[in-house]
């Protein structure tokens, strides 16, 4: 209610980001509703004008919009991580199923080691001939191979590219995935405590350091190394 000319299909909302867009036969993909249940009715004027999207994303659906959707006869799904959308996205919703796929987008499942010493923690500058986000820092990170599970990928990881010898991490959280460009990566994050400074990298990074965590925003970081670190070390909530 407000967000949207209900006449037009036009979004009216300044904080959206979309401000001037149509949401006339799209994917209108955003977390969650907010106001009255007179939002509901909005969704139905939508849909009487010929203006209505051509289905409806959210992250965590309310009853306002869950009901505005079913007396459209909009199709709908929830529970997708809409940070993962942006406007202009080839995006497939099956409600039937609850899946919406974003075509020509790729998932690469990935797991990201921070070592920690007496406070400090390891980062590594990525070196010229990787693939990605060159001369960036990035903890201890890899692939998930094949039949390999995302712990046994951190260990591996750790050896290859640091030449430490880890087992137990002192915590893990749930993957969190990200996107840039064409790619979402998801990331399989681990904390391990390791009793010395001692690292030896491989060709993958030309430089490292230990830091303090306050120390962060002051590097080129990988995209979401930031709140990685925050979740692991407890100071974002996940």
């Amino acid at each position: 209610m407000g967000g949207v000319d209900p006449s037009t299909g036009e979004i009216l909302d300044r904080d959206s980001g979309s401000q001037g867009r149509s949401v006339c036969d799209s994917i209108l993909c955003f977390p969650y509703g907010r106001g009255s249940t007179v939002g509901s009715y909005a969704i139905y004027q939508l849909k009487l004008n010929g203006k209505a999207p051509a289905a409806m994303v959210n992250q965590s659906a309310e009853p306002i919009v869950a009901t505005g959707a079913i007396i459209s006869d909009i199709p709908m799904v929830d529970g997708i991580d809409t940070s993962l959308m942006v406007s202009g996205d080839d995006v497939l919703v099956d409600a039937s199923n609850g899946v919406a796929e974003i075509k020509g987008v790729e998932e690469q499942c990935v797991v990201t080691s921070i070592l920690r010493n007496n406070g400090k923690i390891l980062i590594l500058r990525r070196s010229g001939e990787v693939r990605s986000y060159r001369g960036q820092w990035a903890g201890v990170s890899g692939y998930i191979e094949e039949g390999e599970s995302d712990l046994d990928a951190a260990i591996r990881e750790v050896m290859e590219e640091a030449n430490v010898k880890v087992a137990d991490p002192v915590r893990r959280i749930r993957p969190e995935s990200f996107r840039s460009g064409n790619t979402v990566w998801t990331v399989h994050a681990f904390l391990f405590d390791v009793p010395s400074r001692q690292v030896s990298t491989d060709w993958e990074h030309d430089e490292h350091k230990w830091i303090g965590p306050e120390d962060l925003p002051g590097f080129d970081l990988v995209p979401g190394l930031d709140v990685v670190v925050g979740m692991l070390l407890g100071r974002v909530n996940q």
